[in-house]
């Protein structure tokens, strides 16, 4: 039998998110030296190298990736019984470990306020990437929570409508299309288009809009946010496609106008998703429910109160 005490196997597993010893001592407020040590005797106790070191990188070896895939569900475990006893007390406390796609980043921090406000006790770390990056931290159990714009492939989750989410191509107002009407997808084709990197939820939208009408999409210019992306609209430097989201200010200032192309807006949904073999904490499932059942809502008052505020 090993004895392997929760502090090794909490620094060990540190150490494997971060492969740098560095790094996991400054998360850890150890020394470096310190960290060393306590896998030295992690190691010795499993009978196996954890890591290994190739030039100046450190990598899980076969037997590290094996404790690792072990220790992350034990100490996952620990935490979910540590926040139901909490519960039980009426503490109100509790981890919420969010991944949001970053265009979400947009309206996600105002449902936060809000929950957080019932909810004082709930110790919040929210992480904001792109598509790719947040199905990863989904697979590798690294978030309770992740809100995205498209139902995950290739991993065993439960993903739940809680708004939509609409979609539109954007120019500056100079534009020779800014004041056009209904203008077939078929003419901005030959638009220089500003677009999101690979992996974005949002370039994964265009391509398969383009590809349904088989269209070339001149994706002239790659961009990994959106706020540089309508700079560069505000710019001139081509036509983009984004999420009302992430331009509500941009419209208010008349820095940008949607462009009225058939077919558009183009209407897809938020979903909150989890996975499937993962047992949320009391706090993580309270802001699933608090998602599912009020955020429509707040966002559509939202949109309404800004509609007004344009048309005064």
């Amino acid at each position: 039998m090993m004895h392997v005490t929760l502090r090794q196997l909490h620094i060990f597993e540190t150490v494997a998110k971060h492969l740098n010893y560095s790094r996991a001592s400054q998360e850890l407020h150890l020394t470096q030296p310190a960290v060393s040590m306590q896998v030295k005797q992690l190691e010795g106790k499993v009978g196996f190298r954890l890591f290994e070191q190739v030039g100046k990188k450190i990598h899980l070896t076969e037997a590290g990736q094996e404790l690792s895939r072990h220790g992350r569900a034990v100490l996952q475990q620990i935490q979910l019984a540590e926040e139901a006893l909490a519960d039980l007390k009426g503490l109100g406390r509790g981890k919420l470990n969010i991944a949001v796609v970053s265009t979400a980043k947009y309206f996600v921090p105002k449902m936060l306020s809000r929950f957080l406000r019932r909810h004082p006790g709930a110790e919040l770390k929210l992480s904001v990437n792109n598509r790719e990056a947040v199905l990863g931290e989904l697979a590798d159990y690294e978030t309770d929570l992740a809100i995205m714009g498209r139902v995950p492939e290739g991993i065993e989750a439960v993903a739940e409508r809680f708004a939509k989410n609409l979609y539109y191509f954007v120019a500056s107002p100079r534009h020779p299309f800014a004041r056009a009407r209904r203008i077939p997808l078929a003419r901005l084709a030959a638009e220089t288009f500003i677009v999101r990197e690979r992996g974005s939820g949002t370039r994964i939208t265009l391509e398969r809009l383009f590809a349904d009408k088989q269209l070339t999409l001149n994706a002239a210019f790659e961009m990994s946010s959106n706020e540089t992306i309508k700079q560069a609209v505000i710019a001139e430097l081509g036509v983009s496609f984004l999420s009302r989201h992430t331009m509500e200010l941009d419209l208010q200032t008349k820095q940008l106008v949607t462009l009225d192309v058939a077919g558009t807006p183009v209407t897809r949904d938020w979903y909150v998703v989890h996975r499937k073999d993962k047992r949320l904490s009391p706090m993580a499932a309270a802001f699933r429910e608090f998602l599912l059942e009020e955020a429509k809502d707040i966002l559509d008052r939202e949109h309404r109160s800004r509609s007004m505020q344009r048309s005064t």
